[in-house]
């Protein structure tokens, strides 16, 4: 069994809706060690691919000196899209807990399936529904109040 990080991932959320941005937030562990972490920055950043995932990917191995993360965990609040996916197995993460599912964007469970294409050659070990309930309410939350 694991300790959930989700908590952690929430908060980077909250913080990155504080910013005006869609809230979904990351964190990268091995063990009990948070080795990065970080909300969406894609407007702050005039940046497409600034997306809460490789945004901590890109912190964790930077923290670890190596472009693969091996024995980690990746923690994140909304299902990854096929971009994140596709980073997410190039980092040879072990596994990926997410908590709303993205029936419009997602590319693990819906979508591109990322991790169903024989082109992958790694498929991390994937636990959802993580909190999905306050996943879920935050982006509802963020997103009521634009329209």
């Amino acid at each position: 069994m694991f300790s959930s990080f989700m908590p952690e991932a929430l908060s980077e959320a909250r913080a990155a809706a504080q910013r005006g941005e869609v809230p979904v937030g990351a964190v990268v562990t091995r063990g009990n060690e948070i080795l990065g972490r970080a909300g969406n920055r894609t407007r702050e950043l005039s940046d497409p691919t600034a997306h809460a995932e490789l945004l901590a990917i890109r912190a964790a191995c930077a923290a670890l000196g190596q472009e693969r993360l091996t024995g980690c965990a990746l923690w994140v609040t909304l299902e990854p899209c096929a971009m994140c996916a596709q980073a997410i197995a190039h980092a040879r993460l072990d596994r990926l807990h997410f908590g709303a599912a993205d029936p419009k964007s997602g590319g693990v469970l819906v979508g591109a399936r990322v991790f169903e294409h024989p082109q992958t050659h790694h498929v991390p070990e994937i636990h959802d529904g993580i909190d999905a309930d306050a996943c879920t309410a935050l982006l509802r939350s963020f997103f009521a109040g634009r329209r």
